[in-house]
């Protein structure tokens, strides 16, 4: 490695450098300081010294956290994918000062120091590099001339512009401007330096840094005592640690072995590369149900996120009948208090394994959900990613390693702009630090699972976004869904004590649709004429259509009357007439067909004798109802009893010397 990388390298192991009078310090972690690397620092020091003076940023380098690492890897995979761009924007309805605006984004980034940061290669691995004087990428547009849709679609793409991790900023601003008092902010930061959590504090504390600006004020927020580099430190240690055995057991207690796949019935077949094309269904509880399901929750010694977790996983279990079901469910990772004020990526995921095998009842199964999620929530600080590389999961590249569906409720801080901002099912004016604004609301979601079930509060109601891949599913298929959900809730509240594959799914006019509808089969024919003219009918109309399939063979109408003509005329010589019982024994085939036709045709009624049918029953029912003639096929001859009725087997040839016109009865 050069001399840069090799400064890097000692930065990241804990080596700090720096200048004091034109001398070369080093502070931080002392263990680095092998005789080696001694004897390079010296041999090397006026070209670091001069380094330090040119560009310190270069020694201002941290290694990632594990979220941090799979996130970066995954961009290295797909570099033009938007998939982890977070933005917010809102809809600003008054006059503004722009410079003032790109001040307080400067002063947002040299308050949280990850959202000037890139993150190049060391080597094959990468590390996360901190910049002083990093520009803002902060760019006003003219809107002025653009329709609405226009205007979406500008924003949406300016969302999805890629970032290039290694070279540019994670962070960039986007000011559309309409008019003098109506203007589109749009704040995009890549996932790898923040998270939900951190969202709810930048939207807390802009307006703050916004009035601070507007009034030549210092800003009264409080200030950091830690860095999210401390966060990093943190994880390193607890997982190299007793600690992060302990964690490491129990995960593979609950995890260990082979594990189930969900398969969800989808509207197309899957594609061999997990795609990322998503959809979200939004759906709202009534505030009765909403605070029904908080009693239950109450009740039953659990949380309202278990009592909804437990629901989701009896939907999944219903729609496809496994057993045993993994869902995983994120995280804030902010199990540290010190942590709390900090902008990064702190965000996890826990896998809960449910077990709904022996038809508990709802009310049993949601203590075994309690107990579970305890378990998971006491162990989260263990890294998911960590987690999938040690348990070897075997990848697929169809799907989501250990699991494919999530669920989330959605809790924020004292702060409400990030709820109203993003999750808010109405659009409302609020006041956002002297400003008037709303939220400007387009579709930024991208799919990481087949199924994410997002539930939030809002003022005394539950509101739902089922979001999907639409590769996979239609949003048809999602809605109705989102009803079997919420029939299922309704049900839960109900009568808890319901066995899981009891508790209700369909919705009213689905059943209104399979018990009336689809058995409203009352179809009004002639009175006049018999099913074998009516046949005969159509004969005429279609004499070339398929009128019988099987076994890829095919008979036209035309040839099906042809053949059930000849055996009718032949049934006629052998006495039948109107009245006349006439036995049939074969399987299902043409010669059914042929046959039941041609005993109509004939003038007789056909008794059905069931070949699988022991002798004695087949015997019993010939002496009943007193039949001379029996068809059927030569594999069944010998099951029928010896009797005096007149046996006729209608393969490997029908009898063809009679003749194929309709018959007059």
């Amino acid at each position: 490695m050069n001399l840069i990388e090799f400064l890097q390298y000692l930065s990241i192991k804990g080596l700090k450098l720096w200048t004091d009078g034109g001398k070369l310090k080093t502070g931080g972690s002392q263990e680095v300081l092998t005789t080696d690397v001694i004897a390079q620092l010296k041999q090397y020091k006026s070209e670091i010294l001069q380094l330090l003076r040119e560009n310190p940023d270069i020694f201002q380098v941290h290694p990632l956290s594990y979220g941090q690492k799979g996130l970066w890897f995954l961009w290295q995979l797909s570099p033009q994918n938007h998939n982890y761009n977070v933005s917010f924007s809102v809809r600003i309805y008054s006059k503004v000062d722009i410079t003032i605006w790109q001040q307080v984004f400067q002063t947002l980034r040299e308050r949280h120091p990850l959202l000037r940061s890139t993150f190049p290669k060391l080597g094959e691995q990468p590390i996360q590099q901190l910049h002083q004087h990093q520009a803002l990428d902060f760019l006003q547009i003219d809107a002025s001339s653009w329709s609405e849709e226009e205007l979406n679609k500008k924003v949406v793409e300016a969302h999805r512009h890629p970032f290039n991790l290694e070279t540019e900023p994670v962070m960039r601003v986007r000011w559309f401007t309409c008019s003098e008092q109506d203007h589109i902010m749009l704040l995009t930061i890549h996932h790898i330096t923040l998270d939900g959590w951190s969202c709810d504090l930048i939207t807390k504390e802009l307006p703050q840094l916004y009035q601070a600006q507007l009034n030549g004020l210092e800003a009264s927020l409080l200030p950091l005592k830690h860095s999210y580099q401390d966060y990093v430190s943190w994880q390193k240690e607890l997982v190299e640690g007793q600690e992060g055995e302990q964690l490491w057991n129990y995960w593979q207690q609950k995890l260990g072995g082979e594990l189930p796949v969900l398969n969800l019935p989808t509207d197309r077949p899957r594609p061999p590369i997990q795609t990322d094309n998503g959809g979200s269904y939004p759906f709202k509880l009534s505030e009765k149900l909403t605070e029904q399901l908080k009693e239950l929750a109450q009740t039953e010694g659990a949380t309202l996120y278990m009592t909804l977790l437990a629901a989701f996983q009896v939907l999944l279990y219903r729609y496809t009948g496994q057993e045993d079901i993994l869902v995983g469910s994120p995280t804030s990772g902010r199990t540290k208090a010190e942590f709390a004020s900090i902008v990064g990526y702190f965000v996890d995921s826990v896998v809960m394994r449910a077990d709904l095998s022996g038809n508990l009842s709802f009310r049993d199964f949601l203590s075994q959900v309690r107990q579970t999620v305890l378990g998971a929530l006491a162990h989260q600080d263990y890294p998911f990613s960590l987690l999938v590389e040690k348990l070897q999961v075997e990848r697929d590249s169809s799907r989501s390693p250990l699991f494919q569906a999530c669920f989330v409720l959605q809790k924020f801080l004292e702060s409400q702009d990030v709820q109203k901002v993003f999750f808010s099912s109405k659009t409302t004016l609020m006041n956002w630090g002297g400003l008037e604004v709303e939220p400007f609301v387009f579709d930024q979601y991208e799919s990481q699972y087949d199924l994410f079930m997002e539930m939030v509060e809002e003022d005394s109601y539950l509101v739902g976004f089922l979001k999907y891949n639409a590769d996979l599913f239609d949003e048809q298929t999602i809605a109705r869904m989102a009803g079997h959900f919420q029939n299922l809730l309704e049900g839960i509240v109900n009568d808890p004590q319901q066995r899981v594959t009891a508790l209700p799914l369909m919705t009213e006019p689905e059943l209104d649709q399979i018990l009336v509808e689809w058995n409203n089969t009352t179809t009004d024919y002639p009175t006049d004429k018999c099913i074998h003219q009516l046949f005969e009918e159509q004969v005429e109309k279609t004499p070339d259509a398929v009128a019988v399939v099987f076994d890829e063979q095919k008979l036209t109408y035309s040839q099906l009357n042809s053949k059930a003509n000849q055996l009718a005329h032949y049934l006629q010589k052998l006495g039948v007439v109107p009245e006349t019982l006439v036995g049939i024994c074969v399987e299902r085939s043409f010669e059914m067909v042929v046959g039941l036709l041609a005993i109509l045709k004939a003038g007789g009624a056909y008794v059905p004798l069931d070949p699988s049918y022991p002798t004695s029953r087949l015997n019993y029912m010939r002496e009943d109802a007193q039949l001379s003639i029996i068809l059927t096929q030569e594999k069944w001859q010998h099951y029928l009893p010896s009797t005096a009725a007149q046996v006729i087997c209608l393969d490997p040839e029908l009898p063809n010397t009679a003749s194929s016109e309709n018959l007059t009865v």
